[in-house]
Parts: C-alpha cells; sequence; structure tokens
C-alpha cells in the first residue's frame, strides 16, 4: 500500500436467509483484493471467537469505521465463481440504497423480498423394488400369511407396473392411504424387508396450475397450441426486427415501445422472450396490476407452456417461496408480476419488459421508494440484458428520454387488425346540470347504454375516482379551488369543530371551504362523493334487467378477486362491468363496444404535477377497451372541463398533441422531467416535535438553496398528514439540473446524521 493510499473497509452481511437481514458486520479489506472486491462480491470473512471460516457478501466499500481499527478482521478471499444472483441482487441492493436514500437494510428487504423461509412442501410415494417375478411370489406369501394390507398394496403397485412401459410402479402415499386402506406401519414393514421403499419427493405450490384449470380452456387445449406459430404484421415486425438487429449493441439496451390501444405489444414482447429463451436466458415480464395477471398468464401459457410462472401479494407465503426457489434452480424461464417480480432471482436475465410503463404502481410508496423503471434499468445495465418499456401512453418522463435519445422510440400507429379507433363523445356536464339532469350518467351516455344492451353487447362503465377525496369544483361552471402559489388543486381538509379548509399539499398554503362559487355564485360547489355502488344502483334502476358486476378495492379483497369477475365478464356473464381505474388497463374483451368515463376530470385536479398527464393516461386506456373485436366501438368522456387539453388529446387518441402541451408546461415549472424534484417526507408521533424539526430541515435547505439557487417548498401535511398515529410532513426541493438535487440529498443525509434532534422522528426520500 502506498503512502497516502486509505485503509480500506467491506461492510458484509454474513447471512441471507432472509430472517438475519439486519445483521451486517465489517471487515478490512486486503491490498491484494481491493481491485477484485465491490457490492455484491461474494468473500470468505473469519467469523465468530473461533475464527470459523463462513462465506459473505459485500454491500459497501468505506474508509471509515465505527469500531478501533485493531479490532477489525480481515477479508480471507474471494469466492471466485460464487458470485451467483444473489451477489448480483445485493449489488442492485447497494445502488438503490445511494439512489434513493434508504438504509442498506431497507434496500435488502426490497430486493430480497421473502422476508422468511418456508418449509418445503414434499409428497410421499412408495416404489416397488422387487422385479414382477418376485414380487407376485412376495404376493402369493403375503396372501397365504393373510397379510391382507400389505397384499393389496403390493397387487395395486404390480397393476401399475404392468402398465408402465418400463415396467417401473410408484403410487402416491395419498393415494394408498385412501384407496387401499394402508397405515404407514405397513409401508414400514414390507420396506424392512426390501419388497417397497418410501420416498419424498419435492413438490412446488402451482397457483399458475390452478388459474390454468379454473378457466374456460382446458390444460390440454392450451399445451396443443403451445409452439405454435404467431404471426405479427407489418409494424410488429419491424419492432422486433430493429431490436434484434441491434441486439448485442450495449448502448442500445432500453426500447421505449409506443403502440395505440390494440396495436398488438404482446405478441412483440412474446416474439422477443421467445428469442432470448432460445438463448438460454431469462425474461422478467412486469404488469401494473394483479387484475391483469389473468388474462396475461393465459397467452403466456398457450405460448411457452409451464415455463411460466407468476407472483403476486395475494399469493401466500408458501406460493411466493416456491416460484422464487423455481427461478433459483432454473426450471421456470418467465415470470410475470407486477413490481416485486423485478426482483426474481434468474441468474441469467436476458430480458426485462415493463408493460404500460407509465402507470404510477410501479413506484413503491414504501423506503426504499424506488421506481421499477429506474431499477430495471440498473438491473439490466449489470446484467447485459435488455430492457422494453410499452405503452400507448408513455410516460412524460420516458418519451422526453426518447426525444434525448436516452431510449430507442419504436411505435405502432395502428390497431393489429386493423380496427378503428373507437369513436368518441365529449360529455359537457355542466349543460347537463344547466338543463336539469343530476344523475352521474349523461343523457347521450344513458341512451348509449341502452342500445348496446339491446344489441346484446357488453358494456364498462369507469368512474374515475383518482383524486377524488380532495379538491372543491363548482358543478354549475366547472371552477376548481386552486393553489395560487403552485398551479395545484386545494385539498379539502375536516378538523372537526374548527370547521372544513382547503390546503396545498406542496406549499401549505390554507383557506376557508367556500360556500358559493367565487366565479359564478352558485351553491353547487363540494367535493365529489359518488362511489361505485351508487354508480350501480343508479344503472340497475335505469336498466333492471342488465347484468352488472362490479369490480373496486371492496369486491376484490379475496385471493382470487379479480380473477372470478373478469373471468365471469369474459365468458358473457354480465352485461355491464362497472369499476374504478383497475379495469381499464389492458384488459381484451371482444364484446365491448362501449365504454363510458364517469366523471373524467377527477383526476385532473390532484394534489400533484402529474394530475394532467394522469388524466390523459388514464381516459386513453379507457378509450381503448372499446371496440377490440370485429364490431367498431364508442367511448363517452364525461366532464366538467371540455376544452382541457388532456381530455381533448385523449378523445382524439393523440398522444404528440398532448406531450407537446405538457412538455411546455413542465419547462415552465421546471417540472420533471425537464427538471428534477426531490421530496423529503417526515414521520414523528409528537406533530409539534415533527414540525419543529422540519422546520429546522427547513433552513438548512435553505442555506443550500441559496448556494444553488434551488427553490425549498414546504414544508407542509401530507395528503393524508397521519396515520396510525404517526404524523406526517413533507418539503420538497427544484432545481433544473438532477445532478444538484444529488448534492442536496446527501448534504442533507450528513445534517440528519450528526444532529441528534432528528433521531426521534424518520425521514425518507423520493425522487421526482
Amino acid at each position: 500500500m502506498s503512502g497516502t493510499e486509505q485503509v480500506l473497509y467491506a461492510n458484509v452481511i454474513v447471512d441471507i436467509s432472509h430472517e438475519k437481514l439486519d445483521k451486517i458486520f465489517q471487515y478490512r479489506v486486503p491490498d491484494v483484493l481491493r481491485m477484485q472486491i465491490h457490492p455484491g462480491t461474494a468473500v470468505t470473512v473469519p467469523f465468530g471467537n473461533g475464527n470459523r471460516r463462513i462465506q459473505g457478501y459485500v454491500v459497501k466499500l468505506t474508509d471509515r469505521t465505527d469500531y478501533p481499527p485493531e479490532k477489525i478482521k480481515e477479508i480471507q478471499g474471494v469466492c471466485a465463481g460464487q458470485t451467483g444472483v444473489e451477489g448480483k441482487l445485493i449489488a442492485l441492493a447497494a445502488w438503490m440504497r445511494d439512489y434513493y436514500g434508504s438504509t442498506m437494510i431497507q434496500a435488502l428487504k426490497a430486493v430480497l423480498p421473502v422476508k422468511q423461509k418456508v418449509a418445503q412442501k414434499e409428497q410421499k410415494q412408495i416404489r416397488l423394488l422387487l422385479p414382477e417375478k418376485e414380487a407376485r411370489e412376495m404376493l402369493q406369501v403375503l396372501e397365504k400369511k393373510n397379510q391382507k394390507a400389505r397384499a393389496r398394496l403390493l397387487d395395486a403397485l404390480l397393476v401399475i407396473a404392468r402398465q408402465n412401459e418400463k415396467g417401473m410402479a410408484v403410487l402416491s402415499w395419498e393415494r394408498a392411504k385412501e384407496q387401499y386402506g394402508v397405515t404407514m406401519p405397513v409401508v414400514r414393514a414390507m420396506e424392512e424387508k426390501g419388497i417397497v421403499k418410501l420416498e419424498s419427493m419435492r413438490i412446488y405450490r402451482e397457483p399458475l396450475d390452478l388459474m390454468i384449470s379454473r378457466s374456460d380452456q382446458k390444460q390440454e387445449e392450451v399445451k396443443m397450441q403451445t409452439g405454435r406459430d404467431f404471426f405479427l404484421n407489418e409494424e410488429q415486425q419491424l419492432a422486433v426486427q430493429t431490436i434484434l438487429k441491434e441486439w448485442d449493441q450495449k448502448d442500445k439496451s432500453v426500447y421505449l415501445l409506443h403502440g395505440v390501444t390494440g396495436s398488438g405489444k404482446t405478441e412483440v414482447y412474446m416474439e422477443l422472450i421467445d428469442f432470448v429463451r432460445k438463448q438460454g436466458k431469462q425474461a422478467i415480464f412486469l404488469i401494473p396490476e394483479i387484475a391483469l395477471t389473468y388474462q396475461m398468464v393465459l397467452r403466456f401459457y398457450q405460448r411457452f407452456g409451464s415455463r411460466v410462472s407468476i407472483l403476486h401479494s395475494r399469493m401466500s407465503a408458501g406460493e411466493r417461496y416456491d416460484q422464487y426457489e423455481k427461478a433459483k434452480n432454473g426450471e421456470i424461464d418467465i415470470m410475470i408480476g407486477p413490481r416485486s417480480a423485478l426482483f426474481t432471482p434468474f441468474s441469467n436475465l436476458g430480458i426485462i419488459i415493463i408493460d404500460e410503463e407509465h402507470e404510477e404502481s410501479y413506484k413503491s410508496e414504501t423506503v426504499p421508494r424506488y421506481h421499477a423503471r429506474e431499477t430495471a434499468q440498473r438491473r439490466a445495465e449489470m446484467e447485459g440484458a435488455k430492457l422494453i418499456l410499452g405503452s400507448a401512453t408513455p410516460s412524460v418522463e420516458s418519451y422526453y428520454r426518447a426525444e434525448k435519445g436516452e431510449y430507442c422510440l419504436l411505435e405502432m400507429k395502428r390497431r393489429a387488425n386493423r380496427q378503428k379507433l373507437p369513436y368518441v363523445w365529449i360529455g359537457d356536464m355542466r349543460n347537463e346540470m344547466r338543463e336539469g339532469n343530476r344523475s352521474i350518467l349523461s343523457r347521450y351516455l344513458q341512451e348509449q347504454l341502452g342500445m348496446c344492451l339491446e344489441r346484446g353487447d357488453q358494456a364498462m362503465l369507469f368512474l374515475n375516482r383518482r383524486g377524488y377525496a380532495g379538491f372543491v369544483a363548482c358543478r354549475s361552471c366547472g371552477t376548481v379551488i386552486g393553489c395560487p402559489h403552485c398551479n395545484v388543486s386545494l385539498s379539502l381538509h375536516k378538523k372537526g369543530t374548527a370547521g372544513e379548509k382547503l390546503v396545498c399539499h406542496y406549499c401549505g398554503y390554507t383557506q376557508p371551504n367556500p360556500r358559493l362559487c367565487p366565479s359564478c355564485g352558485s351553491p353547487f360547489i363540494g367535493s365529489f362523493q359518488v362511489g361505485t355502488q351508487q354508480v350501480v344502483s343508479q344503472v340497475q334502476r335505469m336498466f333492471p334487467k342488465a347484468r352488472i358486476l362490479r369490480m373496486d378495492a371492496d369486491t376484490t379483497r379475496g385471493k382470487d378477486g379479480h380473477h372470478k369477475i373478469l373471468e365471469t365478464f369474459a365468458k358473457g356473464g354480465a352485461d355491464i362491468l362497472i369499476g374504478t381505474q383497475m379495469i381499464v388497463k389492458g384488459h381484451d374483451f371482444a364484446d365491448v363496444t362501449l365504454v363510458g368515463a364517469l366523471a373524467a376530470d377527477l383526476s385532473l385536479h390532484m394534489s400533484d404535477y402529474r394530475a394532467a398527464e394522469r388524466t390523459f393516461q388514464l381516459l386513453t386506456q379507457a378509450a381503448g377497451r372499446a371496440g377490440r373485436g370485429e364490431k367498431t366501438g364508442s367511448v363517452v368522456i364525461q366532464t366538467y372541463e371540455p376544452d382541457h387539453y388532456s381530455i381533448k388529446a385523449a378523445a382524439a387518441q393523440d398522444y404528440q398533441a398532448f406531450y407537446e402541451e405538457e412538455i411546455l408546461y413542465r419547462s415552465l415549472m421546471d417540472y420533471p422531467p425537464v427538471g428534477g424534484m426531490l421530496a423529503l417526507h417526515g414521520q414523528g408521533e409528537d406533530e409539534s416535535y415533527l414540525q419543529m424539526a422540519m422546520e429546522y430541515l427547513k433552513k438548512y435547505l435553505d442555506v443550500l438553496a441559496k448556494k444553488t439557487q434551488a427553490r425549498v417548498i414546504g414544508p407542509a401535511d401530507e395528503s393524508v398528514s397521519k396515520v396510525a398515529d404517526i404524523y406526517r410532513k413533507v418539503i420538497y426541493v427544484r432545481h433544473g439540473r438532477k445532478e444538484v438535487l444529488d448534492q442536496i440529498k446527501e448534504r442533507t443525509e450528513q445534517y440528519i446524521e450528526i444532529n441528534r434532534g432528528f433521531d426521534k422522528i424518520t425521514i425518507q426520500y423520493d425522487r421526482d
């Protein structure tokens, strides 16, 4: 070591059996190993008083230690070829810790999501050891001795042997017990004499088999289709060929597939996955909602058979554990699931696909507050895999990066089977109000719904509840009460006897809740209160013979809630499906010819700079559910703001028009992706103490802001300001350059670490 080179230490996790993730040990890095050790490297370290050698994984390198240097032991070696999938995932966790501002423990618990080892599920079976001739002789002996149970078991095994081409005979313990009345002492006695052998075989809990068996298609029919040819149209072929032609170019690692609803993006995904599988590699396919699993899995199973598996939060711990084990052991090639499936322990990952990449469910709401899109890009870079982002309504961030050349943009502008895009009618609910219609359905939508039912077609009514629990609007003129400082709507808060007030969750501005509209003086001003149950009641009264299904958080609480409702609707078991945003994401129902978007502009007034983007995406996706079969579809968008650019662009299915307007607004306000935003979320049991701590933090941030020209906003209450007796507040920092926000985050972490006053509260970071 040169005289100026510092001593290097490694934080090592020595047990990743999932229940002991909170113990990290520190070791000194020998000079000879400096170039070989990095986060994720498997190393051999001395452990315990006896200095026994065990394997661990490096999670961080540092030149600082909290212990006397003379007491720190030295890493003994690097485990050549041992840095497998666990090492890769631990290295990913180390990146997440630094990028999103969490502890290493929090990052590890996200990346290694099975928190505790679940017992393996085993099946016992009885195997015949004797050749057929000897077995027949033994059967005669048992019958003469009147050992009836042993004779029944041996006779059953001989029948199985005759039916097997190779003469092998294996009988499950359950069948032997239930069908032949065999007890365990009988089996043990025969085992001692060398007649049979009792074996234990590992079996996996298979949620996919259950899903397939419940579907309208029998497993045999599905398997017959496995491996059949898939024909792509010109646009689909061009997308696939472009990616495959550039497959070995390392600078072309992220592709944004922008295809209109119904353009056949899934067929493109499957073709790419087929290519990856033929290379001996694996694929991760992310979907935004559990509700999408049912249809998507059937399509993948038809093509790839039992090499497909699923992961989602409604599965039991045992089911999830088994899917991870199958992936780790190389028994599956494709994992389908929401955000957490990104951390599937594949050892030879070839591709990650994020379908509906614009969905906000890809952003974690718990620490670390990672985004699946950014984290998937990092994992793909680390493992030499490709990342495909797909959407009919790409996030502004992704499209902006594609415009800058960071992503490769591929576009599909026509529906796969040349179907026409649906006809869209915008209903002005202000006129309905003036003309005496107090119903949640406009007169035009009522008329279209009646015609749809007469034809025997299906309809979907989407209640846009996103953002409902907040803004105050006038039903006469459409005016929404907004913050004069932040260009977002104010949120309604009820403060007991103190009455109601409107609050901005960005800067903290407050004002009383008005009783009359400040624009037109109408008394019809207030917050939106309608839920899916009320919509179902109104529609049932209007159309008493209609068969109605409701799909929302309440009706899908059960393990198979989504699956059962969607399967019933797909089989024609209902005429109308009424639900929240979960019904408009990626579903494909050929008989749906009418979609009604109720209260379309609710999401337009969320306290969020992405409100217009969320609205455009929801309405465009909703419109895309209509007319996906042979019949032309129609869509009714009901709104109090028919002239808003996001609603007009959604009605026209014109992403480019929306993007150009939206990116101009983001540029003027310095919002992401043009600029950067950092949120600091504070939580604590004592509201006054939390407020004081956040004020101190604000003062420190103001000092940093003067040096960097950043803008600090807040502190303010979170949109939900108290959860389980924990108070929540937030400060926002904005700057045109994200690297400046990185520096501010790092300085703030150091400030919090050296100030013990912050020990009583929790500070979490969130990007953009």
